[in-house]
């Protein structure tokens, strides 16, 4: 029996019983559906946080204080004051492979327009933070070196600020608001980031000189962070390497002690967020092809029925010359095609489900092509592997005694 009739056959008799045939799938279906969608979803999450690192500064490098342990007890980074001037002075001097650095200073207050007020933060910071963190301005200026060195109350603030504060319209260029008790002079606005990857509202955001955070909101001289970018992103680790080298000169730090500060690139971030979401999608994966194997079962279960329906059918055309093999594969191609096409099917449901899923979360849509193929070959090892066992069954009948079967 060629390969054509075998199909033919084997669609006539799905076609028999339409809604059995439909029912015994739905597990194929919902099991491949699921395999795609989360393959696709955890590839377009990681592609997200990707494009999210990319918006802060793919070549951006973090220089925080080390963490503080007093009497067993982890005070965390803020307590610490390992970064100030000298360090700062040392970067921009005598390196290689960085571009720009930028210190920061955190101070928090309320912001106050006229009638309007919004809770926030300043963070003090060098003209250069710009490029590192990769804001644009949408109006107005940045400020220079002579407002960090005049401690100069201006400031730059984001598209979250101005909805908040000027609320009937107004241009903030040249408005004076208040935060806590001091007035800043508004001199230029951001361009809108949206949101990060973990929820944060990047438009939040008022940037002032750092030596004004300094001197009239924190009366400190350390800096909370350091912020540098290094000349490619090629060159990142080669300048956290610089850096350190730098830093532990600057604190005489003897070989073999720990660090008083820690140093992250994006390409860290980027390759610890890729590792947990990878393994997310493997493990989803996982459970949802769980639900293949219950779909294989129901094929086994399904192809016995049939076995047993059809011992009349099978006894009959072993008695006008069918062999065991004919038989055999006559049911098997039955099994495997009930499997493909469940598959399929599964397979445009998934593609469906992922783009309605992304879409929703506004994560870019992404097609795993290794998941469609891997899941299609699925599809027929599981038609052979659980209808390998009824069609022997079947193929193994007796033919007088099938023909006796009532």
């Amino acid at each position: 029996m060629n390969i054509l009739n075998l199909i033919k056959l084997a669609i006539k008799s799905l076609l028999r019983n339409k809604s059995r045939s439909i029912l015994t799938m739905l597990g194929i279906i919902i099991g491949i559906a699921s395999v795609i969608a989360m393959v696709s979803l955890g590839q377009s999450s990681t592609l997200s946080v990707q494009n999210q690192l990319s918006s802060m500064g793919t070549n951006m490098i973090m220089i925080m204080p080390a963490r503080q342990m007093r009497g067993g007890v982890n005070m965390g980074n803020s307590s610490a004051k390992s970064l100030d001037m000298k360090d700062l002075k040392s970067l921009q001097e005598n390196t290689r492979y960085v571009a720009d650095v930028s210190p920061m200073v955190n101070a928090s207050a309320q912001l106050v327009y006229g009638s309007n007020n919004h809770p926030g933060s300043i963070q003090g910071v060098a003209p250069s933070y710009l490029n590192i963190r990769k804001y644009e301005l949408e109006s107005g200026i940045m400020f220079d070196e002579e407002a960090i060195n005049t401690y100069a109350k201006v400031c730059v603030i984001g598209q979250t600020i101005v909805e908040n504060l000027f609320t009937n319209g107004e241009n903030p260029i040249g408005q004076t608001i208040r935060f806590g008790s001091i007035p800043m002079k508004v001199i230029g606005v951001l361009a809108s980031k949206g949101q990060n990857q973990m929820g944060q509202d990047q438009d939040d955001v008022v940037l002032a000189p750092y030596t004004t955070v300094q001197k009239r909101f924190m009366a400190i001289t350390h800096f909370n962070m350091l912020f540098a970018s290094a000349i490619s992103e090629e060159q990142s680790e080669l300048a956290a390497t610089e850096i350190t080298y730098i830093l532990r000169s600057n604190h005489k730090i003897e070989n073999g002690a720990e660090d008083d500060f820690d140093i992250r690139t994006q390409e860290e971030l980027l390759s610890t967020v890729s590792s947990v979401t990878q393994l997310l999608t493997v493990l989803l994966a996982a459970i949802a092809s769980i639900s293949l194997i219950v779909g294989g079962i129901g094929i086994m279960n399904i192809m016995y029925v049939t076995v047993t329906e059809r011992t009349k059918e099978i006894g009959l055309r072993m008695s006008i010359g069918a062999q065991n093999r004919d038989i055999m594969l006559q049911f098997l191609s039955e099994s495997i095609i009930l499997s493909l096409i469940g598959g399929v099917i599964g397979i445009l449901f998934g593609l469906l489900l992922s783009y309605v899923a992304s879409h929703f979360l506004s994560w870019p849509y992404v097609v795993s092509k290794s998941a469609i193929a891997i899941s299609f070959l699925v599809c027929a090892a599981t038609g052979i592997f659980f209808g390998w066992y009824p069609a022997k069954k079947a193929a193994n009948l007796d033919p007088i005694n099938a023909l006796r079967y009532e």
